[in-house]
């Protein structure tokens, strides 16, 4: 059984990751909070929480993890000053604590167009952001994942994704299909050292990110 930290667990995508990992035999999710009375809703599942703010120190969330979710993000109409507090600043604080805990995958929930920050003026910042967070990533030498969805809808999931390195075009994507494909990639030879981008689609999530 591995544990896996999900950070932005309480997100609308994050609860839903947590939820996934939950059903899951092989896997044990850990949910990182910022604030104690957000515990509840996890522990009355016994799901384990972990208490952290990505604008303060983290060092302790990786205590005892196998492996990362980053699903935290302040969302394309947020400050810039936020965003690169908790999108660059925040991911590249953990990504580093992850590196030197050893942590075997870090999956990082990143946005189609990440590669180019410049093409979407409105949200250049959040892009920018997302952008160097990857990049560090990269360059961190963990074994990572890094998955650009197109816009997020709260459409139920169908299961079936379409994903490619550059998919070359714009579209949606329901969080819940967006769960299961961070899920899926968790496994250590799934799209090892892989970025790519996925939207709403025909093949199946399982074999969209083995094909990757």
């Amino acid at each position: 059984m591995e544990r896996v930290l999900v950070v932005g667990a309480t997100g609308t995508t994050g609860k839903k990751i947590v939820d996934i990992l939950d059903e899951y035999r092989n896997y044990i999710p850990v949910a990182m909070i910022r604030r104690k009375e957000q515990a509840t809703q996890f522990e009355e599942r016994n799901i384990n929480t972990v208490l952290a703010d990505l604008e303060k120190n983290v060092s302790h969330t990786v205590t005892g993890i196998e492996k990362v979710i980053f699903a935290a993000g302040s969302g394309g109409d947020t400050s810039k000053e936020k965003t690169l507090s908790v999108d660059q600043e925040g991911a590249i604080k953990l990504i580093d604590m992850a590196q030197v805990a050893g942590i075997k995958k870090f999956v990082m929930l990143s946005a189609m167009g990440a590669d180019e920050p410049e093409s979407n003026q409105d949200i250049k910042h959040y892009l920018e952001a997302k952008h160097n967070a990857d990049e560090h990533l990269k360059a961190s030498g963990m074994p990572y994942t890094i998955v650009r969805p197109g816009a997020l809808t709260n459409d139920k999931g169908t299961d079936e994704i379409e994903a490619s390195k550059k998919l070359g075009k714009s579209g949606e994507i329901s969080r819940e299909d967006v769960a299961n494909t961070l899920v899926a990639v968790l496994n250590d030879t799934t799209a090892q050292n892989k970025t790519f981008e996925i939207l709403t689609g025909d093949t199946a999530i399982e074999e969209a990110v083995q094909e990757i």
